[in-house]
């Protein structure tokens, strides 16, 4: 099976940064992409950032520009710096993967996953 553990989050000012990471691990053949989701309570999970595996990249208009994502896929990580924190990006921070990997004995699928979910608040 396929894991992906996020780590990174916490408190900071406003103005601040912090830096998000994820590490797939399992069989994994190869990375279609990864990137980040985030949720308030109460409110649906919303599209961060993405990464191809090839490097092609996109944001969320509300974060261009102070959120940048890097992806390595050999080593099926991905990161998200995010600089220049608001109030309004505080919610749990997801990690989502499109991977193509073995879940069995000869079953090998491009299935989506996701993490367990960090914390990031950002408050004085």
């Amino acid at each position: 099976q396929v894991q992906l553990v996020e780590s990174g989050g916490g408190l900071v000012q406003p103005g601040g940064s912090l830096k998000l990471s994820c590490a797939a691990s399992g069989i994994i053949f190869r990375v279609d992409h990864m990137g980040w989701y985030r949720q308030v309570p109460g409110k649906q999970r919303e599209f961060v950032a993405q990464a191809t595996g090839s490097g092609t990249t996109k944001y969320d208009d509300s974060v261009k520009g102070r959120f940048t994502i890097s992806i390595d896929s050999a080593k099926k990580t991905v990161d998200l710096q995010m600089n220049a924190l608001q109030p309004a990006d505080t919610a749990v921070y997801f990690c989502n993967a499109k991977l193509e990997a073995s879940l069995g004995a000869h079953d090998i699928r491009e299935s989506a996953w996701w993490g367990q979910g960090t914390q990031v608040t950002v408050s004085s």
